[in-house]
C-alpha cells in the first residue's frame, strides 16, 4: 500500500542573509563559483572549468526553454497600472508554440496584478509592433482560485502572440529579487542557447554556460543534448503546508524528442554494468531537466503496464504524471530500457515525433533515481521544494553543503553560483 512522503517542511530550513542572494548576474557567465559533491565536497572552482570535473563520454542534458516576456501592463492613468502575468495557454493553445504563433487571438491562465481596479470588460492599448500600429486587447473571460482566463487579441493578423510579448511584455524576475528588470536580463536572465518559448522562469542552472565553456566540454567529448520543460510561476511557490504530503505541487509542460527518448534508450542498455556511473553518467543541468528526465521513467512504466495489459498503447493523452505517480508504482520491477522503449513504441503507433505531456513529479528524501546520474544546480530558497531534490540526492548532508556555501560566501538563488552533485547509484 502506497504512503506518502510525511516529511516535516521545517526540517529543510535554514537562514539565507540577504547580503547573499544574487541580485545582479556576475560580469560572465562562467565566473559563478562552483561546488562539486560525491558523498563529501571535494572539489570548489568556477563553471568555466567544469569540464575537469567529468568524466569523458559524459551526457549533460539541458532544458532549451526560453524565457517569454510574461508581464503586461495596462496603464489606466499615471497612478493605476494592471499588470497581467501569462501562466500558461489554455489547452486549445498546446503545445505552447501554438500560443506563442498565434495570430488575431490568444487565451491564457493568468495572474492579474491590481484586479479590483479592472472595472471594464477590456482593457485596450494602442501599441507598435514591428513598426506596425495595433490596438492590443485583454478581456477577462472568468476567475478561477484566484487566477484568470483572458483572450487577448489584436487586430493585425500578420503579427503573432510572440511579437507582441517581445514588443510590449517584461521579462519576470524571480519574487525574490525587488528590482525592475534591465536590458542586461534580457540577455542574462537567458540560457545561451533557449530556443523553445514558454517559461516565465529561467532553468537558472543553464544561465552559467558560455560558449566557451561548451567548447571545453565538446573537447572533452561530453554529449550535450537538449529537452524542454517550460518553467511556470509555482516553480517559486512556498511550501506552506507543516509536511510535504499536504503540499500541492504544480504541474509543468514537457517536450521531449523521440530521438532523445531513443538516445536514452541506448544509453539505459550501455549503463547496464555493475560500475554504471564509470561507464557514461547522464548529468542533469538543472532540476528542471532532471524532473523531465525522472518523468521520462515514470511515463514509461506507465505506458508499459498499459500496453502489458489492454494491449494497445497508452493514449499521449494520459501519459500525464501525477505528484505521486512514480512513489505508487515504485514496486514495479521495470528496468529503464523497457520504459523507455514503452513510450516510444506509443509515439510510433500514434505516428508522433515528441512527447508532450505534464509533470507534476515532486522528488523528495527517499526516492530512487532511475536515470539521472548527477545534477548540476544552483543553491535553492529555504523551505522549497527544489532543496527538497538537492536533499534526496545528498540526504542530511545537505545541511553541510549550505553552511559550507554561506560561510564561504557563494552566491544563492537564480543569479547565483551552484554546484555538481553526483547522485549515488
Amino acid at each position: 500500500m502506497f504512503t506518502k512522503p510525511k516529511l516535516a517542511i521545517q526540517d529543510f530550513d535554514y537562514t539565507l542573509p540577504d547580503s547573499q542572494i544574487a541580485y545582479h548576474p556576475t560580469p560572465n557567465r562562467a565566473d559563478s563559483k562552483l561546488l562539486i559533491w560525491d558523498q563529501a565536497i571535494i572539489g570548489e572552482s568556477t563553471y568555466a572549468q567544469i569540464a575537469h570535473f567529468i568524466p569523458s563520454n559524459a551526457t549533460l542534458v539541458f532544458n532549451n526553454s526560453k524565457v517569454i516576456a510574461a508581464r503586461i501592463l495596462f496603464e489606466k492613468n499615471e497612478t493605476s497600472t494592471i499588470e497581467i502575468f501569462c501562466l500558461e495557454p489554455t489547452e486549445n493553445y498546446i503545445p505552447v508554440v501554438l500560443a506563442m504563433q498565434a495570430t488575431k487571438k490568444v487565451e491564457w491562465h493568468c495572474l492579474v496584478g491590481g484586479a479590483k481596479k479592472w472595472k471594464e470588460d477590456v482593457l485596450q492599448k494602442q501599441v507598435d509592433v514591428n513598426g506596425l500600429s495595433i490596438i492590443f486587447s485583454a478581456k477577462k473571460i472568468q476567475q478561477v482560485d484566484g487566477k484568470f482566463l483572458i483572450e487577448f487579441s489584436w487586430d493585425q493578423p500578420s503579427i503573432t502572440f510572440s511579437e507582441i510579448l517581445t514588443s510590449i511584455g517584461n521579462i519576470p524576475l524571480p519574487p525574490y529579487i525587488q528590482r525592475k528588470a534591465n536590458e542586461e536580463d534580457k540577455d542574462r536572465y537567458q540560457t545561451t542557447y533557449a530556443n523553445e518559448e514558454g517559461s516565465v522562469a529561467a532553468p537558472t542552472a543553464g544561465l552559467h554556460f558560455s560558449n566557451e565553456v561548451f567548447k571545453s566540454l565538446s573537447e572533452k567529448n561530453i554529449f550535450q543534448k537538449y529537452l524542454t520543460l517550460h518553467v511556470g510561476a509555482g516553480t517559486f511557490m512556498p511550501v506552506k503546508s507543516a509536511t510535504i504530503d499536504e503540499h500541492d505541487m504544480h504541474a509543468e509542460f514537457i517536450e521531449v524528442d523521440l530521438s532523445l527518448i531513443a538516445y536514452l534508450k541506448t544509453m539505459a542498455a550501455e549503463n547496464d554494468a555493475p560500475n554504471k556511473q564509470a561507464v557514461a553518467p547522464i548529468i542533469a543541468v538543472g532540476t528542471t531537466s532532471l524532473r523531465t528526465l525522472e518523468s521520462l521513467y515514470w511515463m514509461g512504466v506507465k505506458s508499459f503496464i498499459y500496453k502489458r495489459e489492454k494491449n494497445i498503447p497508452l493514449p499521449l493523452s494520459e501519459m500525464n504524471l501525477g505528484q505521486w505517480d512514480a512513489y505508487e508504482l515504485a514496486d514495479q520491477n521495470i528496468t529503464v530500457e523497457q520504459s523507455l522503449n514503452a513510450i516510444i513504441e506509443s509515439l510510433q503507433e500514434q505516428q508522433c515525433h515528441q512527447l508532450i505531456a505534464k509533470t507534476q513529479l515532486m522528488v523528495t528524501p527517499g526516492y530512487q533515481f532511475k536515470i539521472c546520474d548527477g545534477l548540476i544546480t544552483n543553491f535553492h530558497q529555504p523551505k522549497s521544494t527544489l532543496l527538497l531534490i538537492i536533499a534526496a540526492i545528498t540526504g542530511e548532508k545537505w545541511k553541510l553543503i549550505y553552511t559550507h556555501a554561506l560561510a564561504n560566501q557563494y552566491r544563492f538563488l537564480s543569479y547565483g553560483d551552484g554546484s555538481l552533485l553526483w547522485i549515488k547509484q
